[in-house]
């Protein structure tokens, strides 16, 4: 990718997370307490402890942020980096709500994270790696902020068939409209889906001790119509594609997603559906 594609590609980017941050405020409970296992994995994969220095890189509306912030109490300190202004105001919105003074909220492009060499015990990435278009140079600057024996945990997703939570609405797409194939390599959801890439990429970019595991995570939905509605408050790159589609059709998708879902529901209406990540941790040496 040029650097001028890679930039458009990042403006893009923060318009289109921007534009759906209130969504996933509306919804975070829901999906972090699906998330939460994972979160938690990568709390445990870390090594950090109270008084520990950790950035969360990519943080969304502030996971696993806030759950380190508890963990690393008065005497730590958390940084949370995400490239999206708005989705960094709702993450600092609850902090404030769960009284957490040891978090430091700021935006910042992960390829050029504009702190200090050496400055943290951990670095986190929770699905924001994948989206990434120049995932070494993110890799070597999540690195370069790590003070020596500093673990980096980052998840991501597998492939469309093992992740229906986030391929379903673009299968639906699919079938009802004209959608664009990135090309092979293109920042996206599943393109980090491949464990030994990512395994490889840890190595490549100078982590040692590298390993990868697999983990199941389930999502509930009190019914087809919830789901629906989440997939669309939060789904940007979804609601990118119905943009200049005139309301009827948009309708039609929506009802036509609701209808997909309700494979997924149990007998009394509520839908489980979510995916499988990979894990990847490495430390500095």
């Amino acid at each position: 990718m040029s650097q001028n594609s890679n930039s458009d590609f990042k403006a893009g980017q923060r318009q289109q997370w921007g534009s759906v941050a209130d969504g996933w405020y509306r919804w975070w409970p829901t999906f972090e307490q699906g998330a939460r296992p994972v979160s938690d994995r990568m709390i445990e994969l870390s090594g950090i402890g109270p008084g520990s220095d950790v950035l969360d890189i990519a943080c969304g509306i502030g996971e696993p942020a806030i759950t380190a912030a508890k963990l690393v109490g008065s005497e730590g300190r958390v940084t949370a980096t995400d490239l999206a202004d708005g989705m960094l105001a709702l993450a600092q919105q609850r902090a404030a709500e769960l009284d957490l003074g040891n978090i430091t909220f700021r935006q910042a492009d992960a390829e050029a994270i504009p702190l200090p060499d050496g400055s943290f015990d951990a670095a986190l990435c929770r699905w924001g790696l994948m989206f990434m278009p120049d995932k070494p140079a993110a890799l070597s600057e999540m690195r370069r902020v790590l003070r020596p024996g500093g673990r980096l945990v980052a998840v991501v997703w597998g492939t469309p068939q093992q992740v229906p939570l986030l391929s379903l609405p673009m299968a639906v797409a699919g079938e009802q409209m004209e959608v664009p194939v990135p090309p092979p390599g293109a920042p996206g959801p599943f393109s980090m889906a491949d464990p030994a890439l990512l395994e490889r990429s840890f190595s490549e970019a100078g982590f040692s001790g590298v390993t990868t595991e697999r983990q199941a995570v389930t999502f509930e939905f009190s019914a087809a119509e919830t789901y629906t509605r989440f997939i669309r408050d939060v789904a940007a790159p979804v609601r990118g594609l119905l943009a200049d589609k005139p309301p009827a059709e948009q309708e039609r998708f929506w009802k036509a997603l609701e209808e997909a879902a309700g494979r997924f529901a149990e007998a009394g209406g509520a839908v489980h559906i979510g995916g499988e990540t990979f894990c990847a941790a490495g430390h500095k040496p």
